[in-house]
């Protein structure tokens, strides 16, 4: 009995030094001279004249966040939430949320999300692993009194597209009546991810490992580490809106931003209609790959696919808004909500 305990101990020792060996050896690095592996072009350049201001509400942990409404003058009783993807934050969707709502398919809020946008208490950071969930469950409570009874749409872009997909396989899933994904992440070794996402996510992956084996056995102290930076382009960081950029993440934040490691059944979860729009040159994923990857867990789904648009370019693609708003007028969610 005695030698069982000694080897358990030993066991656990081992454990926790291959864990300290990983997190320790693989710091974050300044990244002195950032490539563009992502053109940011489309939303430097965008005429943010006429865009709401933030509007503030309370998640359950007393934080005050922040969303964007863009209220439609129609008599519409559809609500999309869209969530912006790694880096940025809810002014991405400016061009794609006005066209929406002022062609009447729905009202379109877009929220900060927690350790993002202007002034985030901790900027690329959050409490717990799931904070954001809660977070986007705490939002639509605070829209249904204005809005009862509308059906929730909730979409995403990249890491929001991710977001979407772990929200639907988490406890909350069945508040959505539909899904918009937007160039989606599902993990880094899935089928449709470059590899780094097209130069743009530097991740530490050693530290990570070591996190994971943490929190595996039910350690969470050093969530707050460090695990991944991006590659934000110098014409963002230097440009009026540089200060709003959020240029790395802790391992808490990255693992809320994205599927559960086994994506699959984050997707098998999504049995309501889901709508997957992606462009050809997308330089951070492979389009073509999205449908045949995803239609292995849910068949729920419908998927377009853009000529010559990249990342970032999708959110401004002419033809964007038009393919959603027509998605939007055609679904039956009476029967899903």
């Amino acid at each position: 009995m005695r030698q069982a305990g000694n080897f358990l101990l030993i066991s656990v020792a081992i454990y926790l030094a291959v864990t300290a060996v990983l997190i320790s050896t693989d710091r974050p690095t300044n990244i002195v001279s950032a490539e563009e592996p992502i053109a940011f072009t489309a939303l430097i350049e965008a005429d943010y004249d006429g865009m709401p201001a933030l509007q503030p509400y309370i998640a359950r942990d007393g934080a005050e966040l922040s969303y964007r409404l863009y209220e439609s003058g129609a008599d519409t009783d559809t609500i999309l939430i869209l969530l912006h993807g790694s880096g940025w934050h809810s002014m991405q969707f400016y061009p794609l949320a006005n066209e929406l709502s002022v062609a009447g398919v729905a009202h379109v809020v877009t929220p900060d999300l927690r350790g993002h946008g202007f002034n985030p208490a901790a900027r690329g950071d959050v409490a717990y692993i799931g904070q954001f969930e809660d977070d986007l469950a705490d939002l639509i409570a605070t829209l249904q009194p204005q809005f009862p009874d509308a059906h929730i749409v909730i979409g995403g872009h990249s890491s929001g597209g991710g977001l979407v997909v772990r929200f639907a396989g988490g406890e909350y899933g069945k508040l959505a009546d539909a899904y918009l994904l937007l160039a989606p992440f599902l993990k880094y070794n899935a089928p449709p991810t470059r590899p780094d996402s097209g130069g743009w996510a530097r991740p530490n992956s050693r530290r990570i490992a070591g996190l994971t084996m943490l929190n595996n056995i039910g350690i969470h102290w050093f969530d707050g580490l460090t695990v991944i930076q991006f590659a934000m382009p110098d014409s963002v960081l230097d440009g009026p809106l540089g200060d709003s950029a959020t240029t790395a993440y802790s391992h808490r934040l990255n693992s809320s931003f994205a599927p559960r490691s086994k994506y699959g059944r984050d997707l098998a979860a999504m049995t309501q209609p889901f709508l997957l729009v992606a462009g050809l040159d997308d330089e951070a994923f492979i389009a073509e790959q999205y449908e045949p990857t995803i239609s292995e867990f849910t068949h729920s789904g419908s998927y377009v696919l853009l000529c010559d648009t990249g990342h970032i370019d999708l959110l401004t693609a002419i033809d964007l808004a038009a393919i959603v708003a027509d998605w939007l007028e055609n679904l039956d969610m009476d029967e899903h909500g």
